[in-house]
């Protein structure tokens, strides 16, 4: 049995727990909107006006007049995250934690005379309670047999719901549900499917083409989600991933010596982030945004793992040179670390071309 919990519009239920003269009101915490910047998250009050999280902040304005923005509070975020998982940790669960605000949970001593996935939703019910009495915020859990269908009924009933798919109904309940709600089909995938009149989970389920020829090798993962099927198994270990920071200028520009100021202070964040954690890296990635909201990625792996904020920014301005990325004014630029190892002491040596 796993279940898939998600805590209800997240950052803006804090706001909202915290500041009641926000509750009922629509509210979207990001960028203000006479500033560069995106929604973060958006209140159930300002979602039935279209405001969703990555939305220019211009254009939630728009869309919803009368919405109080307020400007994201990450450090309060991660401490009530922190808070939300040791409750989790109370119960006889393993827990994988996907994010701030979503884990996949596995109980461990499940209760299987009759009914596991009853035993596990009443788990759910509990779990949630707790979360309400003790944080004053709602969560959704989504209880099945797999990772797949346990995130797709966490999102069924928003917020605050419980939904349970079993077996013996995934197939159906998949029919009518637009291909998109797979993990891993995005716009590209999509429109692929599309222009073979693949539209919905049921259009996969039935189709006699050869998907292998379509799009590749997730030909196979994407069979296998279509008909409820998913044997991923809970991830427990707690290594840091990657590590990330972000800047979006409040006017486009492609000035050098800004943009080697934003870098210069972005490779210094995450490499204090990976002192804090005891870490090194051996990818550097960076990330820009043009005015149209073209989004570009780069990368490149290193032999001796970094941790100096020098040799990070050397290899992001490296990056951002050999792929020519400054060829129009940039709305964003962004430093990725990723193939996070323990540090060695090493010594990198790279020209500064950009």
């Amino acid at each position: 049995m796993i279940m898939h919990i998600d805590m209800d519009a997240f950052f803006a239920s804090i706001e909202q727990r915290d500041h009641p003269e926000y509750r009922g009101k629509p509210l979207i915490v990001g960028s203000p909107p006479d500033q560069r910047g995106v929604v973060c998250a958006a209140s159930y009050e300002a979602r039935q006006f279209k405001v969703r999280s990555a939305l220019p902040s211009r254009t939630a304005a728009k869309l919803c007049p009368q919405g109080i923005f307020v400007r994201p509070r990450m450090d309060v975020y991660r401490a009530e995250s922190a808070l939300i998982m040791d409750i989790l940790h109370t119960f006889d669960l393993d827990v994988e934690r996907v994010s701030v605000d979503e884990a996949y949970l596995e109980p461990r001593n499940l209760v299987t005379q009759d009914d596991p996935l009853t035993t596990a939703a009443q788990l759910a019910t509990n779990i949630k309670q707790r979360i309400l009495d003790e944080r004053h915020l709602t969560a959704s859990i989504g209880v099945s047999t797999n990772k797949f269908l346990a995130k797709l009924g966490s999102d069924f009933q928003k917020p605050n719901g419980l939904t349970v798919i079993r077996d013996e109904d995934k197939i159906a309940l998949l029919r009518p549900l637009p291909i998109r709600s797979i993990h891993g089909v995005g716009p590209v995938t999509a429109a692929t499917l599309e222009k073979h009149q693949l539209h919905t989970i049921a259009d996969l389920q039935d189709t006699k083409l050869n998907l292998d020829l379509l799009i590749g090798s997730f030909a196979t993962t994407l069979k296998a989600r279509a008909m409820g099927e998913d044997d991923r198994p809970l991830d427990l270990s707690d290594e840091r991933k990657s590590i990330s920071a972000e800047n979006t200028f409040l006017t486009d520009t492609d000035h050098r010596p800004t943009l080697r100021a934003a870098l210069k202070e972005m490779a210094t964040d995450v490499a204090q982030t990976l002192s804090k954690h005891g870490l090194a890296a051996r990818t550097v990635q960076v990330k820009v945004r043009y005015s149209d909201f073209t989004t570009l990625t780069r990368q490149i792996r290193v032999e001796d793992s970094i941790t100096d904020p020098q040799d990070i920014y050397r290899l992001a301005c490296h990056l951002l040179a050999r792929h020519q990325l400054v060829t129009q004014p940039l709305r964003l630029i962004g430093i990725g670390l990723s193939t996070l190892v323990n540090p060695t002491r090493n010594q990198l040596v790279l020209p500064l071309d950009f």
